[in-house]
């Protein structure tokens, strides 16, 4: 599902700890994501955001991490071993034109987009992927970085979303970053 693919070495950078000072990921996430909920995490990359996840949902719970490079998933799975986490998460690799999701169809409680969309050509396709994933009333969110994506490319994704069905519910506050919390009609 690409149309740029993020380098291999920005994948460590974004997996720095240090990032949490100004991107906390249960600060971020904690609002929305329970234990025993079932996520994804789409360009879930070197898994900043997917090891957290992994933590909040708990053993009940599943977080399945999703991206289109093998080095990226790989270096994640690594990373869920160490830290425990290896029977949470479920790591698979998306083809540059599907997220490979459509045996979740209806099963997924949030899904998480963040710094990804702007990297898919075909956003119709992706936000109809997570729709089908997504059980009733499931929620989206989606972030971009502010330094990279103008705000009318952001609106732009946004308003394909809500023509895949759906709606904004919340304008969440993350540093650095254009934010929306959406929820599938």
């Amino acid at each position: 599902m690409e149309e740029h693919v993020c380098p291999i070495w920005v994948g460590y950078l974004l997996a720095s700890p240090i990032r949490k000072f100004a991107q906390n990921p249960e600060k971020i996430l904690g609002k929305y994501v329970k234990s025993g909920m079932k996520v994804i995490d789409i360009g879930c990359a070197m898994g900043f955001f997917s090891l957290p996840l992994a933590r909040i949902v708990g053993i009940n719970g599943s977080v399945i991490c999703i991206d289109l490079q093998e080095k990226m998933i790989n270096s994640l799975g690594k990373k869920a071993k160490k830290a425990k986490l290896a029977d949470i998460i479920e790591l698979r690799k998306c083809a540059s034109n599907s997220l490979q999701i459509n045996d979740l169809t209806g099963q997924i409680d949030f899904a998480l987009a963040f710094a990804v969309v702007h990297e898919v050509k075909n956003k119709e396709k992706l936000f109809m992927e997570i729709h089908r994933s997504l059980k009733k009333d499931g929620k989206i969110l989606i972030a971009e970085p502010k330094f990279h994506i103008s705000k009318e490319n952001f609106d732009e994704s946004i308003k394909i979303a809500q023509n895949s069905g759906f709606k904004i519910i919340e304008h969440p506050t993350i540093k650095r970053s254009h934010v929306l919390l959406l929820q599938k009609n």
